[in-house]
């Protein structure tokens, strides 16, 4: 049997498989530095630094928001994780 030639694919395709790369690794960079904030204020949490935990909380409301209006994240899903970082927080700088 003949051997059969590879398929081409269109120019079309070759730029869509280019510009899903592209967003992947901005979707990645930018997943990454949100687990970064949310992991920030966790550690000062634990630390009991009242004021560190503040500011880092700022910065993950802002990261999520960012995330959220980027479409990288749902926006109910940025409201969620902010929620429960705040709800840690005053919970624990309450008792404290």
């Amino acid at each position: 049997m003949p051997a059969k030639k590879p398929v081409k694919k269109a120019l079309s395709i070759l730029k869509r498989q280019r510009q899903a790369a592209k967003r992947r690794t901005r979707n990645a960079q930018v997943r990454a530095r949100v687990r970064t904030l949310v992991n920030k204020v966790r550690r000062a949490v634990a630390a009991g630094d009242a004021a560190a935990t503040k500011a880092a909380l700022l910065d993950a409301e802002r990261g999520l928001a960012k995330a959220a209006s980027a479409g990288i994240l749902h926006h109910r899903n940025a409201a969620r994780r902010v929620s429960r970082l705040a709800h840690l927080v005053s919970s624990k700088t309450a008792g404290a």
